[in-house]
């Protein structure tokens, strides 16, 4: 029954009067920078994010309400930060990222510099989005390894209590293991169930697929992963076990979660990309494959090294090649037709990886701005979507009609049939959800496999450009703003101009600047024919910016 004119006055005071109550307790520090929620939700030292949190959770539980009581799903990572670092972000129903128009909302919340102007905001956004304070909203919410995680949560809870919520603690977990269990839980009365929504659900999925996938197929070789110090370790053990020794075997390093302060220092998914180098605790053993996470294990990145010690990155540009090659093969035998593949990509993709897709394998190409928010609208657009952004983060999207299509075909021979179910099973594999570092670890294992190949020889289906990543700290990161797809800066004025003549001096040669969407610097790519030549332009542009 819903409550009368009188009442619901009387309720939406008495939560009007909790926000303000709670947030006495949560204040906002008194510090001139705003917060703005970005392409990672709010990230910074874990010291200034306690009134974040708490406003969070007054946010899902209106974004809840506003979706009929569908259950909001909320993060407290910093992913590849430091561990003095935290962040916290919001997850919609069918596990994607929050919808981009309320990041607008998050950032009034965070920024609301009294209990009062916090409360205004509050019933502003529920009145102008016709939201019912009385309706019913549910949360679920987890976080990883960090040390300031539990005080966090706390604050988390106090938010989504001020709002009336109710909210189940999924506890210690990976990201993309909550986006999982959102979509979980709001599909499961509908008639097409995504899982358990449980981390025991999770791994059973995984788990039931990865054999369906390989069946018939020689396990795969051992393989050396890194945990970077977070919760992808442990969970990464517990999916091994679910798996059995008999459908693979793995040795975890760096997998130390205890010591909170070792989280991606001199390891991880990141270290590794950035500095193109074994991390610590990984013996070389030539050709044999190595992966590291990072610290919530929503990227993967792998690489090897070879008789020589030389070392090769295989990153998500490599990952998608190979699954977007694989994916190709399978649609191929199988004899279904009127699939289209596409591959997403970001700037930071190396050029000699668009060229591979779109000369060789006649993949068609689209390149977004960085944000997995960017690239995963951009996947949807096909019916078979491969997104990955060079640092290893991305995933594969089977749209419903090509699930629906794959289902109802009928296959003229068993090799049709056969490579009809390699498709059904390997979407299974995938998180459809989230980029996800151990859905996409058995993705890539799954098409070595198959493919009878090992690192080498993936590595040999293009060579990647020589290039470099460099930070540079600047005074303001929000005067750089950019264009196509961030490929081209439109301020601050002339710089491009500076940058395209530089450029113009190298075979190969390409660099573009981006300001960071988490710390006050800029991000300089550059790529060129020789790994001299993309340092040195990579160094001339980095003096460019320092010279503003």
């Amino acid at each position: 029954m819903s409550l009368d004119q009188e009442q619901q006055d009387q309720m939406i005071l008495h939560q009007l009067s909790q926000i303000e109550k709670f947030s006495s307790v949560h204040r906002r520090p008194d510090f001139d920078t705003n917060f703005a929620y970005g392409t990672a939700g709010f990230r910074m030292r874990a010291d200034l994010l306690d009134s974040v949190v708490y406003r969070v959770g007054l946010l899902a539980a209106l974004r809840s309400r506003k979706l009929d009581g569908e259950t909001i799903g909320v993060m407290i990572t910093a992913s590849h930060n430091p561990p003095e670092d935290n962040g916290v972000k919001l997850i919609d129903p069918q596990g994607e990222m929050l919808e981009a128009s309320w990041e607008v909302y998050a950032t009034k919340f965070a920024n609301a510099r009294s209990d009062e102007e916090l409360a205004r905001e509050y019933f502003n956004v529920a009145e102008t989005l016709k939201i019912r304070l009385d309706a019913p909203c549910k949360i679920a919410y987890g976080r990883d390894t960090r040390a300031s995680g539990p005080a966090l949560v706390s604050a988390l809870k106090d938010g989504l209590s001020a709002a009336g919520a109710e909210f189940s603690d999924y506890g210690v977990l990976t990201t993309p293991q909550l986006h999982y269990i959102v979509k979980c839980i709001n599909t499961a009365e509908t008639s097409s169930p995504y899982g358990e929504p449980s981390q025991a659900g999770y791994y059973k999925k995984l788990a039931a697929a990865f054999k369906a996938v390989m069946k018939g197929k020689p396990k795969p070789g051992l393989i050396t992963i890194d945990a970077a110090n977070g919760v992808g370790g442990p969970k990464l053990a517990e999916l091994l076990e679910v798996l059995g020794s008999e459908s693979l075997e793995a040795v975890i390093v760096n997998d130390d979660v205890e010591a909170t302060q070792k989280l991606n220092q001199q390891c991880g998914a990141d270290y590794v990309k950035t500095q193109q180098k074994l991390p610590a605790g990984a013996e070389p053993e030539a050709l044999q494959l190595y992966a590291s996470l990072d610290g919530d294990a929503d990227r993967i990145v792998f690489y090897y090294v070879d008789e020589a010690k030389k070392f090769f990155l295989l990153d998500g540009d490599k990952i998608a090649s190979l699954a977007a090659m694989f994916i190709q093969e399978l649609l191929e035998v199988s004899g279904v037709e009127d699939v289209e593949v596409g591959v997403v990509q970001t700037a930071y993709a190396n050029g000699s990886s668009t060229a591979y897709l779109q000369d060789v394998l006649k993949v068609p190409v689209t390149c977004t701005s960085t944000g997995v928010k960017h690239l995963h609208h951009a996947a949807q657009l096909y019916d078979i979507g491969v997104y990955f952004e060079a640092n290893g983060h991305g995933t594969v999207l089977f749209s419903a009609a090509t699930i629906k299509a794959l289902e109802s075909f009928e296959a003229a021979s068993p090799g049709q049939q056969s490579a009809v179910d390699t498709l059904l099973s390997l979407a299974d594999v995938i998180n459809q959800t989230v980029g996800d570092a151990l859905s996409d670890l058995l993705l890539v294992l799954t098409v070595l496999a198959h493919k009878s190949w090992g690192p080498s020889e993936w590595n040999m289906a293009y060579t990647d450009l020589p290039n470099r990543l460099v930070r540079v700290v600047v005074d303001d990161r929000f005067a750089f703003k950019t264009e196509d797809a961030e490929r081209r800066l439109v301020e601050p004025q002339g710089l491009q101009a500076q940058i395209d003549e530089l450029v113009k001096k190298y075979k190969f040669g390409r660099s573009f600047v981006r300001a960071s969407g988490t710390e006050d610097a800029v991000r300089v790519y550059a790529e060129a024919a020789t790994r001299l030549e993309a340092d040195e332009l990579a160094l001339k542009v980095s003096e460019l910016l320092k010279g503003l």
